[in-house]
């Protein structure tokens, strides 16, 4: 699947891989995806969401699943990142994510699957979805994003 990458995916999937270790994962996750897919401009733009404010999100995120269980980290961050190796595990949603992003890039007839693909496929994603729920936590218009993407393809 990955010879089929374009540069641009290439790179959302290895920026993942080290999103998933700043954030402590042990596997990539389509939140990873997305939140790497937000550090390119033009995507970001797309989403009306810039990469610092959906991180934040996502640590809120965070911290309301550990106090809905009873954990309450107050102030708490993490000091280290997790070591990034270099074959990180994907989650079955990110495995999907990725199968969906060839169907996709078919379906346009593009030689190559683009971050752009990504991001259309992580648009469909429903909660409980990691990256579902921080669309949501964001308040993105998921079909505003679609038409703003479909002028770049």
């Amino acid at each position: 699947m990955f010879e089929k990458l374009a540069q641009s995916a290439r790179t959302t999937v290895e920026d993942a891989r080290h999103e998933a270790a700043r954030r402590g994962d042990r596997r990539l996750g389509t939140d990873h995806l997305l939140l790497a897919l937000l550090h390119e401009e033009e995507l970001a733009r797309a989403v009306g969401v810039d990469a610092a404010s959906a991180a934040e999100a996502a640590n809120e995120l965070d911290r309301e699943a550990l106090t809905a269980i009873g954990l309450d980290l107050g102030t708490f961050r993490p000091t280290a990142h997790a070591a990034a190796s270099k074959r990180v595990p994907l989650t079955a949603g990110a495995k999907a994510v990725l199968q969906e992003t060839l169907v996709r890039a078919a379906a346009e007839k593009a030689r190559t699957v683009t971050s752009r693909h990504i991001l259309l496929a992580l648009l469909d994603r429903r909660e409980p979805d990691s990256a579902a729920a921080l669309l949501t936590a964001l308040a993105v218009d998921r079909q505003a994003t679609r038409d703003r993407l479909s002028t770049l393809g």
